[in-house]
């Protein structure tokens, strides 16, 4: 499936900024389920792109933008070609072994009462994978997904304790439960192909959890299923904050507001318009 994204974020001041810095994270790499064709990065005001990668093996994009300004509007356009893996993702880069993805984070960390909850969903589960799948129907059965874009990384305890959250919240929680059963379990950010074509106020963001012989297999569990053709895999970490699509810091100006605008469309390729 060949899918064209639009990703539109711009940052408004209530007074003039004297500079602003940003990483974007918003470079998808190829792999064995996706392949990008055309990608491009632009900037409303005079700067320069700077790319390396992160520790995790994402592409970053650094920039510095002097002002005065009240506002920076950046902007992706790509098309990217999926595959369906079956929800295993290979053929990217692995910079760390799977037991780093065991480590905690405070918006990971389980309580008690997630431990709780991962030990007694899997209890009757043979095996790590079947073990992920019960975990994966039953938080999207248990925690309400809500759709408005927050700004605030949500932590796993408090999605769980008030039963609601964002696709960030239901994969921090994912992970929690994934760690406290022993399976390491790592964040992704990305886009999904909504069914309705229609603009989102933000990305998407699922899991990967590590099974041995088969390697990391992703679980959406605000779709409660494993990532597929609709899914663009854009940066892993251990949370939201290490694969945000955007994050950056501004000297001067006050009362900072952010818009966000996602479509992700399907494309024709030529054997599909004859």
């Amino acid at each position: 499936m060949r899918i064209r994204i639009r990703h539109e974020t711009t940052c408004r001041y209530l007074e003039p900024v004297k500079a602003a810095i940003q990483n974007l994270r918003l470079t998808p790499r190829n792999s064995d389920g996706q392949h990008v064709k055309s990608w491009r990065i632009d900037v409303d005001r005079d700067c320069r792109l700077i790319a390396s990668e992160d520790a995790f093996g994402n592409v970053v994009h650094r920039f510095t933008a002097d002002g005065p300004f009240d506002s920076i509007t950046t902007t992706v356009e790509g098309e990217v070609t999926t595959f369906d893996t079956a929800g295993v993702a290979s053929g990217a880069p692995e910079r760390f072994p799977p037991t780093l993805y065991l480590r905690q984070t405070p918006l990971t960390a389980p309580t008690p009462a997630i431990a709780d909850f991962a030990r007694a969903t899997t209890a009757r589960e043979n095996g790590t994978l079947a073990s992920l799948h019960a975990l994966l129907s039953a938080i999207h059965e248990k925690i309400a997904l809500e759709t408005d874009a927050s700004a605030a990384a949500t932590t796993a305890a408090a999605a769980f304790e008030s039963g609601k959250g964002e696709c960030q919240d239901l994969a921090h929680l994912f992970i929690a439960s994934a760690r406290a059963i022993g399976a390491p379990a790592r964040y992704i950010s990305g886009y999904y192909l909504r069914d309705d074509n229609d603009y989102g106020v933000a990305g998407h963001a699922w899991a990967e959890a590590y099974v041995e012989n088969l390697g990391w297999v992703g679980f959406d569990p605000a779709n409660c299923v494993s990532p597929g053709e609709r899914h663009i895999r854009l940066a892993i970490a251990l949370d939201k904050l290490g694969a945000a699509p955007i994050r950056g810091a501004h000297a001067g100006g006050a009362g900072e507001s952010v818009d966000v605008r996602v479509r992700a469309t399907r494309t024709q390729t030529q054997s599909q318009a004859q």
